[in-house]
């Protein structure tokens, strides 16, 4: 017995579809099967990362390359690890050419993370009043790559979730100020909304180049998007090096 083509084409719709459960929201249900059939998701499980945001500090360093052998990262908010995964790798290229340098990769996470080989994990609530002070001394010196994928717990109100990622933003860079190198990299999530003026002119200021992308790998109906600030030359033009013109 044939199967009936009715779209004409001879394919058929292959998403996965997923039944309200009882007990189980709608908003629940639906964000399920956009999880099955994510292919971002999808690969994410096939080459064993911890979760879809992997690729979008991937593609961003892809295209700015500051993920380089040797580097020092501090990757806050770094639960469930999939960034700390992607660092280790690209900044330990020991396996793939003994003549280059091995990197640090330090992540930190209000919650307990699962060990990754390679990265030195921490449990801390990045807010609290020392614990800035905490990540420098793990840090043992300055870092190359300051990157911050922090998200407060969504409200549900757009104005009040932009207002709370920004002060996580803040934070992190106010850390990056005292951690980077001469030449280092900022990288962190924002969610589109105008109230990040202020920090976007800090950023110009304190960095030569700065650029605000989506990656690939960000949702086309999510409003996150991520800042890249290269170059450090200190805190408000303010050189990192005293003796710098």
């Amino acid at each position: 017995m044939s199967e009936k083509n009715t779209s004409g084409r001879g394919q058929r719709d292959l998403r996965v579809r997923v039944k309200t459960a009882k007990g189980r929201k709608l908003s629940s249900t639906l964000w399920l099967e956009r999880q099955l059939n994510d292919p971002y998701v999808q690969r994410a499980k096939r080459e064993g990362y911890r979760g879809r945001a992997a690729y979008k500090i991937l593609e961003l360093d892809d295209k700015y390359g500051f993920l380089k052998p040797g580097a020092r990262v501090v990757d806050l908010g770094c639960a469930p690890g999939g960034w700390c995964q992607v660092a280790v790798v690209r900044v330990n290229a020991l396996a793939q050419n003994p003549k280059k340098p091995v990197g640090t990769v330090l992540g930190v996470d209000l919650q307990e993370v699962e060990a990754i080989p390679g990265a030195e994990l921490h449990q801390l609530d990045f807010l609290s009043e020392d614990a800035d002070a905490k990540v420098k001394e793990w840090l043992g010196g300055k870092a190359d790559v300051v990157m911050s994928d922090m998200a407060a717990a969504a409200s549900g109100h757009k104005g009040t979730d932009h207002l709370r990622i920004i002060a996580l933003i803040e934070a992190a860079l106010e850390f990056a100020f005292d951690v980077l190198e001469d030449g280092g990299t900022f990288v962190a999530k924002v969610l589109a909304g105008g109230a990040e003026i202020e920090m976007q002119t800090l950023l110009k200021k304190s960095f030569r180049k700065v650029a605000n992308v989506k990656p690939p790998a960000s949702r086309s109906d999510s409003s996150e998007k991520f800042v890249v600030a290269q170059g450090f030359r200190g805190r408000a033009g303010v050189p990192v090096n005293p003796d710098e013109e």
